[in-house]
């Protein structure tokens, strides 16, 4: 039977992939960005599409650049504005510049170019003004004298820098010398840097603009003892580039500021300091401009604002939060009711209000990738026509599991097409017979697959490109997504429960939700598999060392040894905040190794900072050596490494993507379904 693009993995990687949002002031038109393979299927290209905001219409493209388009946003008089890296006859990958397509008609032209290219654009709503987020050298007093040290740089070959702070890295990307900056853009393209001398706190350029474009708001990272770092709101005049801090808590970070639409007040999130004892608590704050203090919102809403934005009258807020293995929308009013607007069960994401008081966003669930939709002030949901979206294999439905404290446990379940239930008789259900396997002919129970998320602050309630459950379902196997303790959308308690403990309560929940799943006549209980990436990963490893229930562990970005992760992370002092070194000593997998019995297939890319290669490399070369299965004197053991020489955390190139798959497909059907899978050849 087919799966459609879930049985063929060139078909599901070539699926397009829906991204970003933008609304004109006036709610006219509403814009996405739409991600396709390139013909060398080694790199997506994205394009700007136009959505029919009744969702009536056909969505049409708009840009047809080689090398693709992003950050769409409209001014004030309806043109849209996007990045876009177009080669020229003397450089085939220049740094992206600023294209405006005007709301006349006409081609797209050319608005700004920098020489390190252009990252961020905002607007103001009812100016004409434009503010782009730009990395800088920091000893270039113009954009000439910019562009000079950087061919210096260039001709002689280097790439040396010289820190003077922490941090040195994020995420896959080395951080210096430049300096992200924020520079207005005129009508005619001209360029004016409105933040001198910001050192690195800008860091990827949260900001945004007010509706009469005179000042912005922006996300500025300080000094805090002990090499750390936290954030503050800066407000930024944008025509003399005077600053000055708007809002400081130092025992939190002040982020994801939104401007009213009348420009006197300010809604952001503050998000407390954690200690190794105390959880993080995200909330949402409102503060009149000019004022010195604010006030929290709904400061007994058990739940943590991801996102803010605000209602077109001014009169509320709408945020979405994680609950219960969704991200609804909600309005928060200014006397701090909040109340759930969607009330199905996706994510929703890139909320943007538009004056007739509709919303439109991008929703996601493990049934659909993101697509577009409106929201009407009553309720009602239309489906913006974009992309098509796939048709998963299976089904997908909810386990809830008690563990032996008494906690609630959720996960979601994806079971594949045509299973059937045990039966200790040897007859398969509908009178099919049992093979000398175990396996019914016509499917029989799955066997299950633990996936285990990352984060560890989050949630499995979105659709993942990187893991996705129906692959796996499409080859027979079932897919248990739990939300254990730390997982957010359930409540502060919930989260604290796992804080500082990672081995203790979060392992306990994922053992009570494969109990709850493997009751489930439709699954094998014999035939189960772990998996997980960064902090799953680091659950994978500690499942390993705890348990041998699982006939294969695969750890992707794993945390091996807490003592050596610490401090060679990228945000270490992050780190610090989460366990004292006696606690990280006492949940740390690696000294568990000698109890290790169950085959694993470690996979790590070399450009992650997050969590460094050494993890990795530590972890294969302890489970050849102290596991309870060691290489043999030839050197084998069944053990596995993926190692991607240039990938980081995710493994995002497409090829390479496939090849994660074709891996960990055959490394599960060995051990787990007993087969003989070859690797893909393009490993050599």
């Amino acid at each position: 039977m087919s799966t459609g693009p879930f049985d063929d993995l060139d078909a599901y990687i070539a699926l397009p992939r829906v991204s970003g949002l933008a609304v004109s002031p006036d709610g006219s038109r509403v814009v996405t960005t739409v991600a396709e393979l390139n013909t060398t299927k080694t790199e997506y290209v994205t394009a700007v599409w136009e959505l029919d905001p009744s969702g009536v219409g056909p969505a049409r493209r708009l840009t047809q650049g080689a090398k693709g388009e992003s950050s769409p946003v409209f001014t004030a008089d309806g043109d849209l504005l996007f990045t876009s890296v177009r080669p020229t006859e003397d450089d085939d990958k220049p740094p992206a510049a600023l294209w405006k397509l005007p709301s006349a008609g006409g081609e797209a032209v050319r608005l700004a170019e920098l020489p390190a290219g252009i990252t961020s654009v905002r607007t103001a709503r009812s100016a004409p003004v434009v503010v782009v987020g730009a990395p800088l050298l920091p000893s270039a007093q113009t954009l000439d004298e910019d562009r000079r040290l950087r061919k210096i740089r260039k001709d002689n070959k280097v790439t040396a820098i010289l820190h003077i702070r922490y941090p040195v890295r994020h995420w896959d990307t080395d951080l210096g010398p430049d300096e992200t900056h924020l520079l207005r853009v005129t009508a005619d393209g001209g360029v004016t840097d409105v933040t001198r001398q910001p050192g690195p706190a800008l860091g990827e350029a949260d900001f945004t603009v007010s509706p009469d474009g005179s000042f912005a708001i922006a996300t500025w990272r300080v000094a805090a003892p002990r090499a750390a770092l936290r954030s503050v709101l800066m407000r930024i005049d944008l025509q003399s580039g005077e600053r000055s801090v708007l809002a400081d808590d130092p025992e939190a970070d002040l982020e994801n500021p939104a401007i009213s639409p009348d420009g006197t007040a300010v809604a952001f999130t503050r998000e407390s300091i954690s200690s190794p004892r105390q959880a993080p608590r995200i909330t949402l704050c409102h503060m009149r401009i000019g004022e010195e203090s604010w006030r929290q919102l709904a400061a007994g809403w058990d739940r943590w604002p991801a996102s803010v934005t605000w209602a077109p009258d001014g009169a509320a807020l709408v945020v979405t939060a994680d609950d219960n293995g969704r991200c609804p929308v909600f309005r928060v009013g200014l006397d701090g009711e909040v109340t759930k607007l969607t009330a199905d069960d996706f994510s929703y994401t890139n909320v943007i209000g538009a004056p007739d008081g509709a919303i439109y966003a991008l929703r996601t669930s493990y049934a659909a990738p993101l697509h577009p939709v409106r929201i009407t002030p009553s309720g009602a949901i239309t489906v913006l026509a974009c992309v098509d979206l796939p048709d998963p294999p299976g089904e997908l439905t909810e386990v809830v599991a008690t563990t032996a404290d008494g906690t609630t446990v959720r996960s979601w379940l994806v079971l594949p097409p045509g299973g059937q239930e045990r039966s200790d008789s040897g007859i398969c259900s509908g009178g099919q017979e049992r093979s000398d396997s175990g396996i019914c002919s016509g499917g029989g129970p799955a066997p299950l697959l633990l996936w285990i998320h990352g984060g560890p602050l989050g949630s499995w309630n979105a659709w993942s490109w990187r893991w996705n459950p129906w692959l796996m379902a499409a080859r027979g196997y079932a897919v248990l997504l739990p939300d254990p303790a730390l997982s957010t959308g359930y409540g502060q308690q919930f989260i604290q429960r796992g804080w500082g403990a990672w081995g203790e309560a979060p392992y306990a929940d994922l053992m009570a939700a494969v109990d709850a799943a493997v009751a489930d006549p439709r699954i094998d209980s014999e035939r189960t598999a772990a998996m997980g990436g960064s902090f799953g990963g680091y659950m994978a490893n500690w499942v390993a060392g705890h348990t041998d229930r699982f006939r294969a562990i695969v750890t992707h970005a794993s945390l091996w040894a807490l003592d050596q992760f610490g401090s060679t992370t990228d945000g270490a002092y992050y780190w610090a905040r989460e366990m004292t070194p006696a606690m990280a000593q006492a949940n740390s997998p690696h000294h568990f190794v000698g109890s290790i019995n169950t085959p694993m297939l470690v996979i790590h890319g070399d450009k992650d900072y997050r969590v460094p290669i050494g993890e990795g490399l530590r972890l294969w070369y302890e489970l050849l050596t102290a596991s309870r299965l060691p290489a043999a004197d030839d050197g084998t053991s069944p053990h596995r490494l993926l190692y991607f020489p240039s990938e980081n955390h995710w493994v995002l190139a497409p090829q390479h993507a496939k090849i994660w798959y074709q891996v960990v497909t055959a490394f599960l059907a060995e051990h787990v379904l007993g087969e003989q899978v070859e690797f893909p050849e393009t490993l050599g």
